[in-house]
């Protein structure tokens, strides 16, 4: 089974540890993006993923297409061009500090692509499934319209969308977002949507629900998965479940309505090492749970079981195998060393 993802691979640059930025001399230099992580996950469950985005012809844009490649994630399709790599600068919380992202990513190589640096009906050849986020289309009009051919391409093809809402407001506003994300899931087969991210997109809010005081109905969910199906004609929507104790610990848990079922995963507690990439890495999970056969429950299991590991990796990859998350989702979470 062929995945292609599409987006943005940033530079990540953060403090050792839990420093605030700069109270010392050290930033640690990694790469991640949404859709990049998700390629990754899956390169690492053994399917053919392909990542494709746009990075300049020089080291910093190599250093990024090597950090794929050392996964195993096919970078062929990748375009090469632009001045400058996207960067964010990432303050990891602990406790009751929270986590601090700050992005540096205007004038990216992927951001000033044009529409025409993407041949889709070659990157989509042999493809199975095509995934993206709310992120790529929120980097300007020219990444809607490079979204809109790309999906557009992917039908053509036979070849099935997923797309993480993934609403950043840092990068766009509300409005921005509805507009584009209307016209894009028209496309789309399988949304995967956080606690906050149908309110901030779609105005379609779940009720009995405070993300902020820990407290998270929910069935309520059940009426926002059945709403963004109805108004869409998704095949299936994801909603992922955190409830934040505190920047440390999380709960953490998902549904996946099928259009019938509305199947809640088992919760975990999280004592968090690195939360960037968690919602990526349940993506991934999914792609791959749904690619593989799974049923409904089986599928939201792993996928979650997938997100909670990443939880405990530095770093936006998630990098675990589908035995480790098959143990997981199958009841061991004692954390015992193996021997």
């Amino acid at each position: 089974m062929k995945v292609v993802t599409f987006g943005e691979l940033m530079l990540r640059l953060a403090p050792n540890g839990y420093y605030r930025f700069f109270q010392d001399d050290q930033l640690q230099a990694t790469f991640g993006g949404g859709e990049a992580n998700v390629a990754v996950s899956l390169a690492n469950y053994g399917m053919d993923a392909s990542f494709v985005t746009k990075l300049p012809a020089h080291a910093i844009g190599q250093a990024a297409v090597n950090s794929l490649r050392k996964y195993g994630v096919d970078t062929s399709d990748i375009v090469r061009g632009g001045d400058r790599v996207g960067i964010y600068f990432l303050e990891k919380g602990a406790s009751q500090r929270g986590s601090v992202c700050i992005y540096d990513r205007a004038h990216s190589a992927i951001q000033e692509a044009q529409p025409s640096d993407f041949d889709w009906d070659a990157i989509f050849d042999g493809a199975d499934w095509f995934h993206f986020t709310g992120i790529t289309p929120a980097l300007g009009e020219n990444m809607v319209e490079t979204c809109k051919q790309a999906c557009i391409a992917a039908k053509k093809h036979g070849v099935k969308i997923s797309c993480d809402l993934n609403y950043r407001g840092k990068l766009w506003t509300r409005e921005q977002a509805r507009a584009a994300m209307t016209e894009l899931c028209q496309y789309v087969d399988v949304c995967i949507s956080n606690e906050e991210d149908a309110k901030d997109v779609f105005g379609i809010e779940a009720e009995n629900t405070d993300i902020y005081g820990g407290k998270l109905d929910h069935n309520a969910y059940k009426s926002v998965a059945k709403q963004l199906s109805e108004q869409f004609g998704f095949e299936k929507v994801a909603i992922t479940l955190r409830t934040s104790l505190s920047a440390t610990d999380n709960d953490w848990a998902a549904m996946l309505y099928d259009g019938e079922n509305y199947c809640f995963s088992k919760e975990y507690h999280l004592h968090i090492v690195d939360r960037v990439g968690g919602g990526d890495s349940f993506g991934g999970g999914l792609i791959y749970a749904l690619l593989s056969g799974k049923d409904t429950q089986s599928a939201v299991e792993f996928a979650v079981a997938a997100s909670a590991l990443k939880h405990s990796i530095e770093g936006d990859y998630n990098l675990v195998s589908v035995s480790e998350v098959e143990k997981l989702a199958g009841g061991d979470g004692s954390g015992r060393v193996q021997r």
